[in-house]
């Protein structure tokens, strides 16, 4: 596997065919959730049609009333990483939490694939790594378990670092687009697609099931404009 992935570094270094972009997004439903992000691509393949490729990505996200469910894979179905991609949620074990509005800022390290045709691609990108900021919100607790913590109100904050661990054992706030881009005749493109986003407040106290995290996901049409910078 190391040897793979050192591999795999050494063909970036010296590829010589590669773009970056400044990518401006927006992604909509009843929330809003604009990003802006740097981004920059190496080609792979005889035909370099694939691309691979990182940035750095800012997201927004604001919304009024959502809802928000245990976070922890252990607890949602019982398994971590892939495994909690392919089991059921468990909803003796779900308790969730109701914000009047969400307010969240994060910045995240970001991985790009891409397929490249003539003048469009197909790709998907995905945070990382990174932290949120945010400010603290108050929310009615509804607890599957202990009456005594069951409607109550609850303090929370955006949970302040972010790691990609597939599915539901992910931690914190990040942004993944699956999307079709098409390149303009001034060499920049716009791209459109998909957004799937994990929200993430960890609260003051401690509740049932010894859990302080909760998520809110939400999938939204998005579109964006990238300015090419290597023209």
């Amino acid at each position: 596997m190391k040897k793979s992935i050192s591999l795999l570094l050494l063909c970036l270094f010296f590829t010589k065919t590669w773009s970056q972009s400044l990518d401006f997004a927006v992604a909509a439903k009843k929330e809003f959730a604009p990003s802006a992000s740097f981004q920059k691509t190496y080609d792979l393949g005889k035909k370099k049609n694939f691309q691979l490729g990182w940035g750095v990505r800012a997201n927004g996200y604001f919304s009024g009333e959502k809802e928000y469910l245990t976070a922890p894979a252990l607890l949602t179905s019982g398994k971590q990483s892939l495994a909690a991609f392919f089991t059921e949620y468990n909803p003796a074990k779900i308790d969730t939490i109701n914000f009047s509005k969400s307010s969240l800022v994060s910045v995240n390290a970001l991985i790009i694939l891409q397929y490249s045709f003539k003048k469009s691609a197909i790709g998907f990108n995905i945070d990382a790594l990174g932290f949120t900021l945010g400010g603290k919100q108050s929310g009615i607790f509804r607890a599957s378990e202990s009456p005594s913590l069951n409607k109550t109100t609850q303090t929370a904050s955006p949970t302040p670092l972010n790691v990609l661990l597939i599915s539901d054992s992910d931690r914190g706030s990040l942004n993944s687009e699956l999307f079709f881009k098409q390149t303009l005749k001034n060499q920049n493109a716009l791209r459109f697609g998909l957004s799937f986003q994990f929200m993430e407040y960890t609260t003051k106290q401690v509740l049932t099931f010894e859990n302080d995290r909760f998520r809110h996901k939400s999938l939204m049409p998005f579109v964006s404009y990238a300015i090419n910078l290597k023209k």
